[in-house]
């Protein structure tokens, strides 16, 4: 669609006989604003310096942000690069998929499968506690014996590419929430991985399993962790999470687990 309108207004121009270098370069950096940013940057800013003087200046990408409501109300600073800020606020989003069990175990790969296998339930269920983002309606749960099970995000496959990962260095933010039943103790534990083109682990959060004991609050908690100035070739990260129960008991008494993210940050202005 953007494309469409684009090529009218080059057809509107051509038949005024109005050459782009003589529109006033406010004029034409409106044009190029509605084009992708992807098209700007591998083929747009290839046409000639002017343009590409244009596409590597800020003015475009601020009106891009203002456009599409990226800039926070509360901004405090301006971006070290508009571009880099426009283009990561427009690919921000959350990587893991099917973070709450909405749709079954699809996207999920099962590495170990627990006595009773994993489940599904639906909140508050066991847990007896929602979460606090009232969109989350369910969760997955373990039994006992080891139960894990992971996401591999392609980052080039998800508009993150090898340049853009390498120079930038953008915050790569984790969270994951698990929660225990009131009557059972359980362990949790989690390991993130980034990783090289052939799957090599270049940086791995990997904190000690967690044991939550019997009788506890059922209460959901937060685990989060942070990547930053992870250097080059980063282009895979590797979710994984799981547990069991401590007190083997069958039935589905072990960890519960749900709303992961794996979240690439931009800039904060704020």
């Amino acid at each position: 669609m953007i494309y469409m309108q684009l090529q009218i207004i080059l057809v509107i121009v051509d038949m005024t006989m109005i050459s782009f270098t003589s529109l006033p370069e406010t004029v034409l950096v409106q044009i190029l604003s509605h084009l992708p940013a992807k098209y700007l940057i591998t083929v747009v800013r290839m046409v000639c310096k002017q343009w590409r003087e244009l596409i590597d200046g800020s003015s475009l990408w601020v009106i891009k942000c203002q456009r599409e409501g990226l800039i926070p109300k509360n901004i405090r600073r301006s971006p070290k690069d508009w571009r880099t800020f426009y283009i990561l606020s427009s690919l921000k989003r959350n990587l893991i998929k099917n973070p709450s069990a909405k749709e079954d175990f699809d996207h999920w790969h099962i590495a170990r499968r627990g006595q009773h296998k994993w489940r599904i339930e639906t909140l508050p269920a066991e847990c007896r506690m929602m979460l606090s983002d009232e969109r989350v309606e369910k969760y997955f749960v373990t039994s006992f014996w080891e139960s894990q099970k992971e996401q591999l995000i392609d980052l080039q496959e998800e508009g993150y590419w090898s340049e853009l990962m390498d120079n930038v260095n953008p915050p790569i933010v984790v969270t994951d929430w698990y929660a225990a039943r009131t009557d059972c103790g359980c362990r949790y534990e989690v390991c993130v991985q980034l990783l090289s083109q052939h799957h090599g682990v270049l940086h791995e959060f990997r904190p000690e399993r967690l044991i939550l004991q019997q009788c506890s609050d059922s209460e959901w908690r937060q685990m989060t962790h942070t990547f930053r100035n992870y250097g080059v070739g980063v282009r895979y990260i590797r979710f994984v999470h799981g547990g069991r129960d401590t007190q083997f008991w069958g039935g589905l008494y072990g960890i519960r687990v749900t709303n992961s993210k794996v979240v690439i940050e931009p800039e904060d202005l704020t």
